[in-house]
């Protein structure tokens, strides 16, 4: 499953990202989204998704969203 289909405010673990695009890969990787990591969404609106990673807050918009695959603790 995606960020955009998580419960908000429950928290999940991070199992891959799923894009083509290093620097993608590499920005994420910069926020603190990489496997095994914590995160939870805060909250979700059309385009965008609020999420916590490593005790911060980052607004992505929904492709990113949708790139980060996560599982259930």
């Amino acid at each position: 499953m995606n960020l955009l289909s998580v419960q908000q405010g429950k928290e999940y673990v991070i199992d891959r990202i799923d894009t083509e695009d290093e620097e993608l890969d590499a920005f994420l990787f910069s926020l603190g989204c990489y496997s095994g990591e914590p995160v939870t969404v805060v909250t979700r609106q059309r385009s965008t998704c609020v999420m916590s990673v490593k005790d911060s807050r980052y607004c992505i918009d929904r492709q990113l969203a949708e790139a980060i695959r996560v599982f259930d603790i």
